[in-house]
């Protein structure tokens, strides 16, 4: 009973930060960073869009290339930032949108998206332009960036701020979101199959293959990820292509839904449950960074280790990672949802959605595929989440060794294995609370330094 209460008290605490970061200032700072970027760069990413996807393919590669100081492919770079990017955001949180905010909270993620591939254009370019030697290792990402905006103190405070909020936004409460979600899955498999298994078995499972990869360095990382990302996209792609196409008479009204409900969501959603234009705004922006993290300056970490030809080689890469993110597998995630029939469906005693999160994707899976939707989904989220653990551990673990050298990061590992552990054992809205809150915070210091370093990015794409 304390326990809960106790969670409780913490949920409501974060819930009020996160409606002051994500209905006001964060919306701001976000679209309008990326709108301003847009403008500037004359729609970059509407023009050179195309040559971003010849430079991420024409590096496709499953052998594992290898390069100097832990540097990566371009594509084992892109591998690895799609791996963070395309994970719980594209399954769950596509949902937990929708129920939070409605259909329309999907035109929002979309808009932020548009907008947010200029933003990542720019910190691409910014990460591989103030990247540096440190340990013997190729290393950049905002924390070097935000020093070169910012001279003197002003800049090691914000730089050590951000390496503070990453560590604990994506190193231990976002991996904490993975494996809670992950868990959730399996637990609604294993109950198909009428047997218990308790969920903090499943972390320990996903700890103990996270923890071998882990004490593998960057050259392991980027080996596994560039097999895993492609086939794991490419097999739930196939299964929501399939699904769609059973329900293509829906399509029309799905599409409908989303434009109608950005804009007057009770007309979609009804007036019991109470969305607002506000709520579906605040939701989609929070959960489309979520899931693209463009402007939350965790990718950066990824695009410094590239051997890129130059800074707007990548910048353009890094454009097509929010592109396969947003508009493609996450867009797949939405119409399954909205063609299944299954959202708005309410709790006859409560009044509220019967499924959100995960179950959600889920149950709209078993709509067309029977009990093996729950498998499918279950399996797509493991290497979807999983993906995404590797990646925002080595994004931490790059501020780690920022802040107190290479040797702290085995300390850090562990504690990341700890998380994902506990983060099974969870309530959902908790987590997915406290993982806003922590994204949110990071933004800040990171979106003033691309602000203020613009200049930089607009002599790159000159040259």
């Amino acid at each position: 009973m304390k326990r809960r209460k106790a969670m409780n008290v913490l949920q409501d605490f974060i819930g009020k930060g996160n409606t002051f970061l994500w209905s006001f200032l964060l919306i701001f700072l976000l679209c309008g960073t990326g709108i301003y970027y847009t403008i500037r760069l004359r729609f970059i990413q509407l023009r050179r869009l195309g040559e971003g996807f010849k430079l991420v393919f024409g590096h496709f590669s499953l052998k594992g290339e290898k390069h100097e100081k832990g540097e990566m492919s371009p594509f084992q770079a892109i591998a690895t930032a799609i791996a963070a990017q395309v994970g719980t955001g594209n399954l769950a949180g596509a949902a937990t949108a929708i129920v939070s905010g409605g259909p329309g909270a999907i035109f929002w993620m979309w808009v932020s998206a548009f907008f947010g591939m200029a933003t990542i254009y720019g910190e691409a370019v910014l990460a591989q332009v103030y990247k540096e030697e440190k340990d013997g290792d190729i290393t950049g990402g905002p924390v070097y960036y935000i020093k070169a905006a910012f001279s003197g103190t002003l800049g090691k405070v914000l730089a050590g701020l951000f390496a503070v909020f990453i560590i604990l936004a994506l190193g231990f409460m976002g991996n904490m979101v993975q494996s809670n979600s992950i868990g959730a899955a399996f637990q609604e498999v294993f109950h198909i199959m009428n047997f218990e298994i308790p969920p903090i078995a499943i972390g320990v499972f996903v700890a103990a293959i996270a923890a071998f990869i882990f004490l593998g360095g960057t050259k392991r990382l980027a080996a596994v990820l560039e097999k895993i990302v492609p086939i794991m996209a490419g097999v739930y792609i196939l299964g929501a292509v399939v699904f769609i196409l059973m329900h293509i008479t829906a399509l029309p009204g799905a599409l409908a839904s989303i434009f109608i409900g950005a804009f007057n969501p009770q007309a979609v959603t009804g007036a019991a449950l109470g969305i607002t234009i506000r709520q579906a705004i605040r939701f989609g922006v929070a959960r489309g960074l979520f899931s693209n993290e463009a402007g939350m300056g965790s990718t950066p970490h990824a695009h410094a280790r590239a051997k890129a030809k130059c800074p707007d080689d990548q910048g353009l890469c890094a454009m097509v990672s929010v592109f396969i993110d947003t508009f493609v597998v996450l867009n797949f995630t939405v119409f399954v949802i909205l063609t299944s029939g299954i959202y708005g469906q309410l709790d006859p005693a409560t009044q509220k959605p019967l499924y959100t999160g995960i179950a959600l994707t889920q149950r709209a899976f078993v709509a067309g595929f029977g009990n093996f939707g729950h498998f499918f989904v279950a399996i797509c989220l493991f290497f979807f989440a999983f993906s995404t653990v590797l990646g925002w551990h080595f994004f931490g673990a790059v501020n780690v060794q920022y802040l107190f050298g290479k040797k702290a990061v085995t300390l850090y590992s562990l504690i990341v294995v700890a998380c994902i552990i506990v983060g099974t054992t969870l309530k959902v809205e908790l987590v997915w609370d406290m993982a806003d809150f922590f994204n949110g915070l990071m933004v800040i210091p990171n979106v003033l330094a691309l602000l203020a370093l613009f200049r930089v990015v607009k002599e790159h794409v000159k040259k």
